[in-house]
């Protein structure tokens, strides 16, 4: 529990952070603030003042929130006690990720020139790396993984679907990375997007059948 403490004290850091980030830029930003950005990086959704500038604060307040809750409610024989290193640093990830939103958006809204579909793009694809990382250390659990019928059904499906799963994640994420800095936009990747997905999904299943028909099933 001590591991996980320090993990989500540093997720609560970054949110801390993120409101103060938000504070300073708040009388710089117009009325209302971008909120959202199409594929070209160009802001197609707006939001008034408050809440178009906390609302990533905010959003990763929840997130924090979410993720000390999640594992204390999870059923028994479900536990994460397996995997709480790994679980703490896809938390610090994905809130290091929506504090870099933050400050892009905020960046934007005062009239800086920067490119955050690019920028985001990379920062998606680090995160994915991340979870690409620790996704085979993930034990069974209901609430983070490739949960499908058959990976909760039995141990060894879970464990080889997700070694594959983070061998797809990571490179998908370092497709995504090397796109973003190369300027190809990260739509050209769509057949890799539908392959880091869809496979461990796939896969789960082909190989639950094979180990049910081999009686290794459970």
């Amino acid at each position: 529990m001590k591991t996980m403490t320090k993990f989500h004290v540093a997720s609560l850091t970054c949110v801390v952070v993120g409101l103060a980030l938000s504070a300073l830029a708040y009388g710089h930003l117009p009325d209302p603030v971008p909120v959202h950005w199409n594929v070209h990086g160009e802001v197609d959704g707006y939001m008034a003042k408050p809440l178009g500038v906390f609302l990533l604060p905010l959003v990763m307040l929840a997130m924090g929130l979410m993720f000390m809750v999640l594992p204390r409610i999870s059923p028994r024989r479900f536990e994460m006690e397996g995997f709480e290193s790994a679980y703490g640093w896809i938390i610090l990830a994905t809130q290091s990720m929506l504090l870099l939103t933050t400050g892009l958006a905020h960046l934007v809204g005062m009239g800086f020139d920067v490119d955050i579909g690019r920028s985001l793009s990379i920062a998606a694809g680090l995160l994915l790396m991340v979870m690409g990382n620790f996704m085979g250390k993930v034990t069974r659990n209901f609430f983070l993984g490739i949960r499908t019928p058959w990976t909760l059904a039995s141990e060894e499906v879970w464990l080889r679907t997700h070694r594959l799963a983070g061998k797809t994640f990571f490179f998908g994420g370092l497709a995504f990375v090397i796109s973003a800095l190369i300027g190809v936009h990260f739509w050209a990747l769509g057949p890799l997007i539908a392959l880091m997905v869809l496979l461990p999904y796939g896969y789960s299943f082909f190989l639950y059948r094979r180990l049910e028909g081999e009686g290794r099933s459970t």
